[in-house]
């Protein structure tokens, strides 16, 4: 459950990074950043899997490319559902939500399963 947790204050932080990037997310309020992530997050896990069944031939098609037009009409769902915050113009949506699975990757590679912080140590490599 703490990982769960994490994660969706990961995903909120991701969230409210991209709309200081990317001019066309706007988020009001610390409150509207929270219920936005899990709101996206709700999606993800349950309507998203549907869309891309019903859209795989398109995504085979493009190689997969297709999916990055899903990811941005779920970040324009989200955005018409949560009150104080705003996705304007499609190209703001499909960048938005690339760069807000960039973000989110990589903050979510330093957190456990349980919900921990990880460690990322690097061995040095000795020439022989």
């Amino acid at each position: 459950m703490r990982g769960l947790v994490l994660r969706w204050v990961v995903t909120a932080f991701a969230l409210w990074l991209t709309s200081q990037v990317i001019s066309g997310i706007e988020l009001h309020g610390l409150g509207s950043v929270f219920i936005a992530a899990l709101v996206l997050g709700i999606l993800n896990a349950f309507l998203r899997p549907l869309v891309l069944f019903l859209t795989f031939p398109i995504n085979l098609l493009s190689l997969g490319l297709f999916t990055f037009l899903i990811n941005g009409f779920m970040l324009w769902l989200t955005s018409e559902v949560v009150r104080g915050f705003a996705v304007h113009g499609f190209w703001s949506a499909v960048i938005g939500a690339f760069l807000l699975s960039l973000i989110s990757f990589a903050l979510n590679v330093f957190v456990s399963d349980s919900g921990r912080i990880e460690y990322i140590y690097v061995e040095r490599l000795e020439r022989y």
